[in-house]
């Protein structure tokens, strides 16, 4: 029997970490309050499915109809539950309603599942604060889309038992991701933390009118994006000298002036922000999004295909 996964929240995550895990043959039931969302995720993953397996895109070795077959809708969070080895919590960006839904799974799971939140933003200690349960509740936030995009942050409370962290991690690299563990919470965990680094200087750079937007983002799709989708800054930078010491000595003097000179972090409101809209907008229309998002996914695939076989 295959083990069991509970899926709390129907939206894109839910669906999402649905179709990563019964890629491996893991018995998937899912919950949402509005059933509605339960049935229309069902259309979605068949329909997904089908589409992954015909552009020979499928994770796993189960065919599409086989992977299908492991996916159940429950009826209450109890029956969505019950018997899980691990339960990911799905539901949207609302700390009330989060902890809502750790509090309810906390009065009926088991004393050895592990209960685990997608969120992208929220502290597991305000998540998991004054649970019984709280040593096997665990974040674990993905990278959008997470079904090409493997990265997954594990970030333990101060309650979360290390056996869980293990337990966590394990399972993430079983179904393909790539796992990155936190020694401890931080706000905006890790991604976000570089992500909003990034997004703050460009802004500052559109800002004081040094370079246009398209422009910027050229600076990542055609220069630091093109190497950081193979390695990571330190091993760049390591590459870029005679190793990371020569590099430090060479240029740690020169990166601390140039970062003297970063403004403060900007409110990214008013005329800056209204021209990076009307510029975004200008390239790729609101109306036009959809179709962008499925290049997206497109390209996605083929980098990791490129990555598979270059890490072979």
């Amino acid at each position: 029997m295959a083990p069991k996964i509970g899926i709390v929240g129907c939206g894109l995550i839910g669906r999402s970490w649905s179709l990563i895990f019964i890629a491996h043959g893991f018995d998937v039931h899912l919950f949402d309050v509005n059933v509605e969302q339960i049935d229309q995720a069902l259309k979605w993953i068949e329909e997904h499915l089908k589409k992954l397996e015909h552009d020979k895109c499928l994770r796993g070795n189960l065919s599409a109809s086989e992977q299908l077959s492991h996916v159940h809708k429950a009826k209450t969070l109890a029956e969505c539950v019950d018997g899980a080895v691990h339960v990911q919590e799905c539901v949207f960006e609302d700390l009330d309603l989060k902890r809502k839904v750790f509090h309810d799974v906390d009065q009926i799971c088991s004393d050895n599942v592990v209960v685990c939140s997608s969120t992208s933003c929220f502290l597991p200690s305000k998540l998991f604060d004054g649970l019984k349960h709280n040593s096997q509740m665990i974040v674990g936030h993905p990278v959008n889309p997470p079904y090409f995009v493997p990265l997954v942050e594990i970030v333990p409370s101060k309650w979360t038992s290390q056996p869980v962290i293990d337990r966590t991690r394990a399972l993430f690299d079983k179904i393909g991701q790539k796992p990155i563990t936190l020694k401890k919470e931080i706000e905006g965990f890790i991604v976000n933390r570089i992500q909003y680094a990034i997004l703050n200087e460009c802004y500052r750079l559109i800002d004081s009118d040094v370079i246009t937007v398209n422009d910027v983002d050229k600076v990542m799709s055609h220069g630091l994006g093109m190497r950081y989708a193979f390695m990571g800054p330190w091993e760049t930078a390591h590459l870029n000298a005679n190793g990371m010491r020569e590099y430090f000595e060479k240029y740690s003097q020169g990166i601390y002036d140039v970062s003297r000179t970063f403004g403060p972090v900007p409110m990214m409101k008013g005329t800056t922000a209204d021209l990076i809209v009307k510029e975004m907008e200008q390239t790729i229309p609101v109306d036009r999004l959809e179709q962008r998002r499925k290049w997206r996914d497109e390209r996605l695939i083929e980098l990791s295909s490129i990555k598979q076989k270059a890490n072979k």
